[in-house]
This record gives structure tokens, C-alpha cells and sequence, in this order.
């Protein structure tokens, strides 16, 4: 009966995955078609890697991606980060309260419809300012509840201890509670990354006039996706999933370190 359970698991999670990455898989494929059509492989070339790097409009997108990206994410962590740590100090009802506003922003359609009418009403001209002001805000949930498991796993006598050996509250956040917690921001700062590469919504909404890679690759698709986009999708999910792999590993010898160390000094005791 145990076998045939495993059995079960192990080709329900084979099938989900065949569901969610055969498109990816496709797609990668033909971005080394010889070919413009989909439809038919005529030979392997790296022809659109060639002509992806020529065209001046997706560079100028991707540029635009890269750089709002970056930028929301570093400053959405440093926000969310510091966030976090005030959220968890609070006493639970305020707490529980302040974590269901803190999730509004994550709904990306009410966010861009709402970035929308406050940037008319302001006057914010700025397509950029506007597009980064966006991303930063629906970034910052993210970033939160990334953080919050590890501010519930560490333990409050770390900080209660720094300040008796006389760090300021400000120090004793920098010097132990920040290191405790730093996979959960390395966490959030990934995914605050690749959303803020992802969006659309958002930036359809908040923008005016700048484009970035989801909203040229919506205005192309009605005529066609070219594949020269095939070839830059490919590359950046191959940065992406290697960036991933990266800070999971290193994560987890981390954590190997870590119980390592505790293991020896539990011995030594």
C-alpha cells in the first residue's frame, strides 16, 4: 500500500511538473529553430540569439526590466526588512491586523488601477519614477512575509542579550537580528527580483508611455511573437533558475553549518 502511495505522489508531482515547465521547455527548443515558424523545425541556429542583441527596442526594454527590477527589490528589502521586525514586535492583534493591510498590495490589479488615479491626481508625469514607485510598493509584501518565518524561528533573547552587553537598539538590529534573519531577506529580495521582472499589470497600469519586456511583448503579441523573444525568455529563465539554485544551496549548507556547529558544542557540553 506504501509503494503504491509513493507511486501516486511521484506521478502527480511528475505530471504537475510536465504541466508547468513543457510550455518553458517549447519555447527554449525553438528559439534555436533555423526557422520563424513554430510550426516546423528546419535546423539548429543561433540566429535570433544573433538578432536579439541587434535590436535596439528589446534592449531598451530589457534595460528598463533589469534596472526596476534591481532597484525595487533592494529598496523594497530594505523597507520590508525593517517592517518585518516592527510587525513582529507588536502585540498580537495589531500584528494580525497590520499583516492583512500589508497583503492588499499583493492583489496587482487593484495595486496598478490605484497607482494609476494617484499618479493623475498628482500630476507625476515621470514614466519611469512612476513604474519604479509602483514595483517598490507591491514588492514590499513579499519581502515581509518572507522575513516573518525567520523573525518567528529566531529567538527575542538574541536581541534582549545584545542589548545588555551594550549595543544601541539600532546596533543590536544591525549587528544580530539582521545576520539571523539573512536568508529571509536573501529569500525576498529573489522574489521581489522576479516579480518585479514578471509584472505586467502593475506596469500597464502605472506606466506612461516606457515600456518594459511584458508590456513589448503585449503590444508584439497581436502580430505575432517573434523569436528573437523565444531567445531572450530563454536566457532570462536559465539567469533566473541558476540565481535560484545558487541561494538555495548555499542556504542549505548554511543550515548544515549551522546544525554542524550546534551539534559540537552540544558534545563539548
Amino acid at each position: 500500500m506504501k509503494k503504491l502511495r509513493n507511486f501516486f505522489r511521484g506521478t502527480y508531482l511528475g505530471l504537475m511538473l510536465i504541466f508547468l515547465y513543457a510550455p518553458i521547455l517549447v519555447l527554449m527548443v525553438f528559439s534555436f529553430n533555423g526557422s520563424k515558424s513554430m510550426a516546423r523545425w528546419t535546423g539548429f541556429s543561433f540566429k535570433w540569439y544573433e538578432a536579439l542583441m541587434h535590436d535596439s527596442t528589446i534592449m531598451n526594454a530589457l534595460i528598463v526590466t533589469l534596472s526596476v527590477a534591481v532597484i525595487s527589490a533592494l529598496v523594497a528589502t530594505f523597507i520590508g526588512t525593517f517592517a518585518a521586525i516592527g510587525i513582529h514586535s507588536m502585540k498580537k492583534r495589531p500584528r494580525a491586523v497590520v499583516e492583512n493591510i500589508s497583503r492588499l498590495p499583493m492583489v496587482n490589479l487593484v495595486t496598478g488601477i490605484s497607482f494609476m488615479m494617484l499618479f493623475a491626481a498628482l500630476g507625476i508625469k515621470g514614466s519611469y519614477t512612476r513604474m519604479l514607485i509602483a514595483h517598490i510598493t507591491f514588492n514590499i509584501p513579499y519581502v515581509i512575509f518572507s522575513v516573518m518565518p525567520k523573525l518567528r524561528q529566531s529567538s527575542n533573547l538574541l536581541y534582549e542579550a545584545a542589548m545588555d552587553l551594550g549595543c544601541t537598539p539600532i546596533m543590536a538590529i544591525l549587528k544580530v537580528v539582521i545576520p539571523d534573519i539573512m536568508p529571509g531577506i536573501v529569500s525576498g529580495f529573489v522574489l521581489a527580483f522576479t516579480l518585479s521582472l514578471d509584472d505586467f499589470v502593475v506596469s500597464w497600469f502605472a506606466t506612461d508611455g516606457i515600456q518594459n519586456l511584458s508590456i513589448y511583448i503585449y503590444g508584439i503579441a497581436r502580430r505575432g511573437i517573434s523569436p528573437k523573444i523565444n531567445a531572450l525568455c530563454t536566457i532570462m529563465f536559465v539567469v533566473v533558475v541558476a540565481l535560484l539554485v545558487f541561494i538555495n544551496l548555499k542556504s542549505i549548507n548554511e543550515e548544515r553549518a549551522a546544525e554542524t556547529q550546534r551539534k559540537k558544542l552540544s558534545i563539548t557540553r
